[in-house]
């Protein structure tokens, strides 16, 4: 789950980045897409350094 908590919460940043840098809708589209897959990652590898609750 918290892959993909993590990967809409940089998708939201990255979209906002490429916002703030003056990008149009594409630019912040690949924006989008690869802050998401930095933060699927990110949130897999926490998955796996936090145990889960029993």
């Amino acid at each position: 789950m918290l892959n993909f908590i993590g990967a809409a919460i940089a998708a939201v940043l990255g979209a906002g980045l490429a916002w703030r840098r003056g990008g149009n809708r594409l630019d912040m589209a690949q924006y989008a897409a690869v802050f998401a897959l930095i933060g699927f990652v990110l949130g897999t590898i926490l998955m796996f350094i936090i145990p889960a609750p029993t």
